[in-house]
């Protein structure tokens, strides 16, 4: 299909987004409102309909560890997002870094710019501050497994591996109220949350874009650092659930600070945690 993109003036306005759930979708329909053109990614039939009737020109794109099936006119972007997380408790865990690189593989040579979405989850807690200069040392399966996404993302794309790393999403549909609502005797309540709501994780992504700042790495985190046991229950309390009762200690913990979305993005955080 031939598209007319006389109205887009910048050269970053012809986006692909791959995966287009939770995150993806909301960034898609966001940089629609901003007037770029948006393809999106869906593995099944039924989300076609959707992804169009939100004027984003969907693609059906199946991958493996293996392969990948699509249409390479998808992969064919000023900008690609990988929005594909693991799925957690998944005996396809072990296979998500080499799912990642069939994607990489295929998109090699067709889009200009490839945004990688990760996850803070590539530090441990370790009882310190962390930045993009810390060494990612991941405590968990799902840690591990995107960080061995992150450096074969690096390899193939030595020169331009943009990489946004999220902290805890939270946002529509997806109240942290619910959590730990009515639990008793939770550990660690003095410990520092690290969280992003879903407006900012979408603002990050679009002042990348808008200020075609790729071929770096960077921590997508509040700023606000709230108590666990503070901060959830707030959010208890606030949506009428029954409020948590958490231990009074501070172990294993961490906290994810950014040095490059404030340096090279100049992004507000617009919702305080």
């Amino acid at each position: 299909m031939i598209q007319d993109n006389t109205k887009y003036e910048s050269n970053v306005k012809n986006i692909s987004i791959l995966g287009c759930g939770w995150f993806g979708l909301a960034l898609a329909k966001k940089l629609i409102g901003l007037n770029y053109a948006v393809k999106g990614s869906t593995t099944s039939q039924d989300k076609l309909t959707m992804l169009e009737a939100e004027n984003i020109q969907p693609f059906l794109v199946d991958f493996t560890a293996e392969s990948v099936k699509a249409d390479p006119a998808f992969f064919e972007a000023d900008t690609l997002f990988i929005c594909i997380p693991p799925k957690r408790n998944s005996t396809e865990l072990p296979d998500y870094p080499n799912k990642i690189n069939s994607i990489l593989t295929f998109a090699k040579d067709k889009s200009k710019h490839v945004v990688l979405i990760s996850s803070t989850s590539v530090y441990a807690d370790e009882n310190k501050t962390v930045n993009e200069t810390s060494k990612p040392n991941p405590d968990t399966d799902s840690g591990r497994v995107v960080l061995a996404a992150e450096i074969l993302f690096k390899e193939l794309f030595p020169e331009n591996c943009t990489v946004i790393r999220f902290a805890g999403l939270i946002g529509p549909d997806r109240n942290p109220g619910r959590f730990f609502a009515g639990k008793n005797n939770i550990p660690n309540g003095l410990a520092p949350v690290n969280l992003i709501h879903q407006t900012d994780a979408v603002g990050i992504a679009v002042k990348l874009l808008e200020k075609q700042a790729f071929g770096r790495t960077y921590n997508a985190c509040s700023p606000n650092h709230p108590a666990k046991m503070d901060f959830y229950t707030y959010a208890a309390k606030t949506t009428g659930l029954v409020v948590p009762d958490f231990i009074s200690e501070k172990k294993d913990w961490k906290i994810v600070e950014s040095i490059n979305v404030p340096e090279f993005l100049g992004y507000e955080f617009e919702v305080v945690i």
